[in-house]
């Protein structure tokens, strides 16, 4: 592939809880534009609990520079994860209403991709395999990744079976990095599905708060993780390895339950030798230990 094709993005998970890159005193309304100066792209996570309308997704725009790019994460009554009632009359209303609100970003070429997360208890069987289908039709047009979080997927003797169904069917690898514990948990497969764009997403290694969901803080535990030096240049090398099989590469750190993202994205920016990000005055002292 052609060396001034590759393109690595790098961003957070979320714009709101990173304050070490943002002056003291910034308002949560002013984050987003302050987040847009410092990082070319964002997941969008807060559309997993409850779907922005059209007007605040256009609004969200308006706020970020033209080459912005969102990663928007699909709703948890799209991906199964949801507890209780869902505030719609049946699925079709639900995804309708989902498409309408990406398509306002979609629109002025801002959405880079949805992301369908799907639970630990989502193996790999045949009526789930048919779900992925349904979905892939009822987001026709859509530039979809898919992140799983069951082993089941990359089994030895499903791998490949795995992968090839991904391409496909046209879904974007959702390449993880997360603690080894168990079945609920899926390895680093360094194989893109898609040759315009990858996504990777690293969720720290934190293998005794991975399985937390039962207890009241389990935002806290689970994302509880720096990476170290020598982790990010072997996600350097990962990333090198992915850019010569897909043009253009997305890396998200979810690792923010003690405020490491920024700094482990700055420390990735620099290895790979991007722009990096000026960090206001009063923080500088953060990210030169």
């Amino acid at each position: 592939m052609d060396e001034e094709q590759r393109n690595v993005f790098v961003g957070l998970s979320g714009w709101g809880d990173h304050d070490d890159i943002y002056p003291k005193g910034t308002k949560a309304a002013d984050k987003l534009k302050v987040y847009g100066g410092h990082f070319p792209i964002v997941e969008l996570d807060s559309s997993f609990y409850a779907i922005p309308s059209p007007e605040r997704m256009q609004k969200w725009c308006e706020q970020t520079p033209e080459d912005f790019g969102f990663i928007v994460k699909a709703y948890q009554g799209m991906t199964g994860h949801a507890r209780g009632k869902i505030p719609f009359p049946d699925t079709k209303a639900m995804f309708k209403a989902f498409r309408e609100s990406a398509q306002a970003m979609k629109e002025v070429g801002k959405l880079k991709a949805v992301l369908f997360q799907y639970p630990p208890w989502f193996g790999c069987e045949r009526k789930n395999v048919e779900i992925l289908r349904r979905t892939r039709e009822w987001m026709d047009g859509f530039s979809l990744a898919l992140e799983f979080r069951h082993q089941s997927w990359f089994d030895e003797s499903m791998i490949d079976k795995t992968l090839a169904f991904m391409r496909e069917e046209g879904w974007i690898h959702s390449i993880c990095d997360e603690p080894q514990a168990g079945e609920g948990s899926i390895p680093t497969i360094l194989e893109p599905t898609r040759e315009d764009c990858t996504l990777v997403r690293l969720h720290g290694r934190n293998a005794s708060g991975w399985h937390s969901s039962g207890q009241p803080n389990w935002r806290e535990v689970r994302y509880l993780y720096r990476y170290n030096e020598h982790e990010l240049l072997e996600w350097k090398r990962n990333i090198d390895k992915l850019l010569k099989s897909t043009r253009n590469c997305w890396v998200i750190f979810n690792n923010n339950s003690g405020g490491d993202a920024a700094d482990n994205a700055i420390q990735l920016m620099n290895l790979l030798n991007l722009d990096v990000p000026e960090m206001p005055p009063d923080q500088l002292s953060l990210f030169s230990e």
